[in-house]
């Protein structure tokens, strides 16, 4: 039998009483599967659910294999090795303990099966792109990009039936994150994905929903998802104006039978006046008028209120997640300005890993290496390259938050910079003070009809920065960025996809196209750099070495 993951009845809160799941029930079998949802919805949580790193408050999970679990952050201890991390340690001591002469039972019993552990360890970081690492490295000298890359060889070294990993390419660079699809397409048991990572989404057999703490699943892959949601897009805005349509039409009914009964009034009022009739006739036939009357106008309102009800209804299928939508004018650059001059690329080394006051002779600039950047008018440039090739220490020295030896930065216009830790808020303050800190000179309502665009409308715009989900706190950072005065017409990003989810990655892409200055951005999201309207593409390598490359 496959191995399969039942959750039933699952519900979870934390101890601030914030619910998170309700009475979740879900069932995934064999294959690939995306789990997908805006920030806060509870994909982590669920991951950490099924993996037995939290309890639920209720209900139960079921995994019919053994679990490997990826999570966002890695504990890695500051005495560990890589291949403890891996996993391999004890199998090892064994070995070398037999190799050595001393074999014990004990040593023949934790070796097991596993005779060749090193050189599949070996084999899989190689397959990663860590072929450089060795086994007995700490890993607490590792990047980013290499501890997950060790973790996620741990994960295919072991081999679990079911395999949970929880946004696996943050901070891997284009090799390693290709490396990875190779390995996820590979796979043939129980995967479960959550990943803004569109190109990793391509590759999945099936996307599970999660939103309002239900779980909706469809077949095919990320754009098959697309495909099918605008289908459905399309199917209840056609509900909506024909639910308009009717609430139009039985609002039209009522006003008719209000006039004509408006009509028999008089009428009747005429015939009384008149006593035509028996004073006991006229009463009974206003009685009847009255009471045709009660229930033709409760008919006609209970009809507009249902079709009220159905429109409203179709309304909220209809609505999709929101648009930032923001007209930033004061942004444009003429197209032959130049805006940012960097001179002594190709002559000093700078790389982070060089202290800044050692000696490092001039090198030889070679062919192809940019020995200056310049920038002008409203270019989009991206920054590739490998973890650890200095593409923060570069966007740090333009924003003039860090120096570079040898290295000259001349900036043609006002500058604006989105770090990596989204840090530049005040936690204390509210989201329009931190707006207002960043535009002085802007009105409080100024500020808050700008902060709509950028979906914090009413109260939201009132929060204090520290309690804002991660999608919220990059709005809010965004919107101060973009909002500063004066605009910012030079704009840098480092790798500002990583923790979005897919509706986050799409409010930046909307917001940037209302953005009329240059760009300068950092990331391995390729389908980003391609959406953001890149215009030249840079590749920064590990010898600090810049220079053009062709689109991703």
């Amino acid at each position: 039998m496959s191995a399969t993951i039942v959750c039933n009845d699952l519900s979870f809160s934390w101890p601030d009483g914030n619910c998170v799941l309700s009475d979740l029930t879900l069932s995934i079998g064999a294959g690939r599967t995306g789990l997908i949802g805006v920030n806060g919805s509870g994909k982590s949580t669920l991951l950490k659910l099924i993996a037995a790193e939290l309890r639920p408050a209720s209900g139960a999970v079921r995994t019919s294999a053994d679990v490997g679990y990826l999570p966002q952050a890695i504990n890695l201890g500051t005495r560990r090795t890589v291949s403890d991390l891996l996993g391999i340690t004890p199998a090892r001591d064994a070995l070398h303990a037999i190799e050595a002469g001393g074999a014990v039972a004990d040593a023949f019993a934790a070796v097991g099966d596993d005779w060749d552990v090193e050189e599949r360890a070996r084999a899989w970081l190689d397959r990663l792109g860590l072929a450089g690492l060795g086994l007995d490295d700490r890993v607490e000298r590792l990047s980013g990009g290499e501890t997950i890359g060790v973790a996620l060889a741990a994960l295919f070294l072991r081999r679990p039936g079911i395999l949970l990993l929880d946004e696996p390419t943050n901070n891997l660079d284009l090799d390693a994150r290709r490396r990875l699809y190779e390995a996820v397409a590979a796979w043939t048991g129980v995967m479960v994905i959550v990943s803004h990572d569109r190109e990793l989404l391509g590759l999945v057999d099936q996307i599970a929903e999660l939103s309002g703490g239900k779980v909706r699943m469809y077949g095919g892959n990320l754009a098959a998802y697309y495909e099918l949601m605008a289908v459905e897009r399309k199917a209840t805005q056609r509900a909506v104006t024909s639910a308009g349509a009717e609430v139009r039409r039985e609002r039209r009914d009522l006003v008719d039978a209000q006039v004509k009964q408006a009509t028999r009034d008089r009428q009747g009022r005429k015939v009384a006046a008149s006593r035509s009739l028996p004073r006991a006739v006229a009463d009974a036939r206003k009685k009847h008028a009255e009471e045709s009357a009660g229930r033709s106008r409760e008919l006609h309102t209970e009809r507009l209120a249902a079709a009220r009800g159905r429109l409203e209804e179709a309304k909220q299928a209809a609505r999709g997640e929101a648009e930032i939508r923001v007209e930033l004018p004061s942004t444009a650059v003429p197209s032959g300005r130049t805006v940012l001059t960097v001179t002594g690329l190709a002559g000093a080394c700078w790389h982070p890993a060089v202290p800044p006051q050692a000696a490092v002779p001039p090198r030889v600039p070679l062919p192809g290496v940019l020995a200056e950047l310049i920038v002008r008018g409203p270019e989009r440039i991206a920054l590739t390259g490998p973890n650890g090739a200095g593409k923060t220490t570069l966007l740090r020295a333009i924003a003039d938050s860090a120096t570079l030896p040898g290295v000259t930065i001349r900036r043609g216009a006002v500058v604006g910079y989105l770090p990596q830790r989204l840090d530049t808020l005040s936690d204390s303050l509210t989201v329009v003070d931190n707006v207002r800190a960043a535009a002085p000179a802007a009105s409080v309502n100024e500020v808050r009809a700008s902060l709509a665009r950028f979906l914090f409308r009413g109260g939201r715009a009132d929060r204090r920065a520290g309690t804002l989900s991660g999608g919220e706190r990059f709005r809010a950072v965004l919107a101060a960025l973009l909002l500063a005065q004066p605009a910012p017409q030079l704009l840098l990003l480092d790798e500002p996809t990583n923790n979005l989810d897919l509706a986050s990655v799409r409010q930046l892409s909307q917001a940037l196209e209302s953005y009329r200055g240059a760009i300068l951005v950092a990331s391995h999201d390729a389908p980003f750099l391609r959406s953001a309207g890149t215009t030249r593409w840079l590749r920064l390598d590990r010898e600090a070495r810049l220079t053009v490359t062709d689109p991703l």
